[in-house]
């Protein structure tokens, strides 16, 4: 019988920030956190209220084993480029994929991703998820 690492709040990823510190890291007014499917608490988006054409649309947070976490860098594919950080949680970096950036975390036995998501430049996306996973590490 394994220890559950799932405990508390650590599997309810709507949890883990609140919709004021989401609205406030991406300048934008975000409605509450929600699941794509209501059993499944790993994964919680928020999005911008209104019609945003340029800046940040929504957010994603999901929760992550550290399989995932490892796998994720040593992506052996080109067009993917993984950049460390430091200072946040145990270990973490960066997963570009084209315009998009995903900030992903390792906390002891925890790992979760952090994504922005809209028309902005890489480096906006990059420092709001840096803001967003101080927040989530904080509750961990």
């Amino acid at each position: 019988m394994g220890r559950d690492s799932c405990a508390c709040h650590h599997c309810d990823a709507c949890s883990l920030l609140t919709q004021a510190q989401v609205s406030a890291a991406l300048s934008v007014s975000v409605g509450a956190g929600s699941y794509q499917t209501p059993t499944f608490k790993k994964t919680c988006t928020w999005n911008a209220t209104s019609d945003v054409t340029k800046g940040a649309k929504y957010v994603t947070l999901v929760l992550e084993g550290l399989d995932a976490y490892q796998a994720g860098k040593l992506a052996p594919v080109k067009t993917i480029v993984v950049t460390s950080i430091s200072g946040i949680g145990d270990d973490a970096y960066y997963l570009a994929v084209s315009s998009n950036v995903g900030l992903i975390v390792k906390k002891g036995d925890i790992a979760f991703k952090v994504a922005v998501y809209g028309d902005l430049p890489i480096e906006k996306k990059q420092a709001m998820e840096k803001t967003l996973a101080q927040q989530v590490v904080s509750k961990l």
